[in-house]
């Protein structure tokens, strides 16, 4: 399955209620699990991002329909990412003219 990077920051609504931002990626994990989305990591970070989020999904509409149902909760503004291994990248790399 292809693997997707997410970068997340805080709204001004997520920093108010930090306190609860561990329960509420419990919570997000449960809604990836029911779009088939599997959650490999999750890290709050220091500096430019608040979180990341390593994930697999089936394709790229399953992602986008994660990080839109998370990003209506209204707690992080998210950028994602398709990430690709070192053989995902040599096979693209066989491909090229």
């Amino acid at each position: 399955m292809p693997t997707y990077i997410s970068l997340l920051n805080w709204t001004e609504q997520g920093i108010r209620s930090v306190r609860d931002t561990t329960k509420r990626a419990m919570t997000f994990q449960t809604m990836a699990k029911k779009m088939q989305v599997t959650i490999k990591d999750i890290y709050w970070t220091m500096g430019h991002y608040d979180v990341v989020v390593i994930m697999e999904a089936p394709d790229d509409q399953a992602i986008s329909r994660l990080m839109l149902g998370l990003g209506a909760l209204g707690n992080v503004k998210s950028a994602s990412l398709r990430a690709y291994s070192a053989q995902e990248m040599n096979q693209l790399l066989r491909g090229m003219p």
